[in-house]
């Protein structure tokens, strides 16, 4: 049995780590509160924008055609791999990077050579791992997000599809459903699908809307396709932004109830320890009075 000063020692230690876990609690619960207003805000944006998009293509005589929608056999691909830049938020980033690996082998089986866009430090450094080389981590993306700093890493991609340098844009990241699960979503960037088949827009009360275009909507959808694109790359960044605080959350959350439990067996043990060295003593003084 642990002596009393050992058993002290580790319930100070626990209850110093149990301070520090449900700080970091807070504190992730504080950005997760900022991210998830910000990802539900924006994702209502870019489905209606997608949803406008589908329209005004359905709607286009004769075949619907962009640099962007155009499909090539895939010789040389980019996953995009959000991950974050910290731990401590459970099996966040192990599942991007699991997914990320998967990918990789589909690409790499189909015989197209592959490059890895990383966005955060831990997929950035497993990729290193890998083999893989890149000019940035990207991370600075995830310190401060913005959309202007996001939208000159989707326009690069597109001006290299567009001039044929890659074929195949892919991109691997935690979708934020709710605070308690996140999903590892895999979507192909580009080529774009233009789905000439879907695409009514309604009202609330359900009736198709129709809208007056200036000046053409082959034009129209030739600008809104960059601009789909770049959103769609920026919702992916703010929505895993929001699985990696709540992920931390939860982690937090069952870091210090584990805390909890080992403080209560600890003091337990303490005071079992305690009272055994008590009676100890009280029999020695009882023998002695005997002699």
């Amino acid at each position: 049995m642990a002596s009393l000063k050992e058993v002290k020692i580790r319930i100070n230690s626990v209850s110093s780590t149990r301070k520090i876990t449900s700080a970091m609690k807070l504190v992730a619960s504080s950005k997760l509160h900022k991210a998830q207003a910000a990802i539900e805000s924006m994702r209502p944006y870019q489905q209606r924008l997608d949803n406008i998009m589908s329209r005004f293509v359905s709607e286009l005589e004769g075949e619907s055609s962009s640099p962007y929608a155009a499909k090539r056999q895939v010789a040389k691909a980019v996953v995009v791999c959000v991950s974050s830049n910290s731990s401590l938020c459970g099996a966040f980033n192990s599942n991007v990077i699991k997914a990320t690996t998967q990918v990789i082998d589909t690409l790499h089986n189909s015989g197209a050579e592959v490059e890895v866009l990383p966005i955060g430090v831990k997929i950035a450094d497993k990729m290193k791992r890998l083999d893989f080389e890149f000019k940035s981590n990207n991370s600075s993306l995830l310190d401060h997000t913005k959309y202007a700093d996001v939208a000159v890493l989707a326009d690069d991609l597109m001006r290299r599809f567009e001039q044929k340098e890659i074929d195949k844009v892919v991109i691997v990241y935690n979708h934020f459903k709710n605070t308690a699960s996140q999903i590892v979503t895999t979507e192909t960037f580009l080529p774009v699908q233009l789905d000439t088949k879907s695409g009514v827009v309604e009202n609330k009360d359900g009736m198709a809307l129709d809208y007056i275009i200036e000046p053409t909507k082959a034009e129209i959808v030739d600008t809104l396709i960059p601009k789909v694109l770049s959103l769609k790359l920026y919702t992916a960044v703010l929505d895993s932004l929001a699985a990696e605080h709540s992920a931390r959350v939860v982690a937090m959350q069952t870091a210090t109830d584990n805390a909890d439990e080992l403080l209560h067996e600890l003091t337990l043990m303490y005071n079992k320890t305690r009272q055994a060295a008590i009676t100890a003593e009280l029999l020695d003084i009882v023998g002695a009075s005997f002699q």
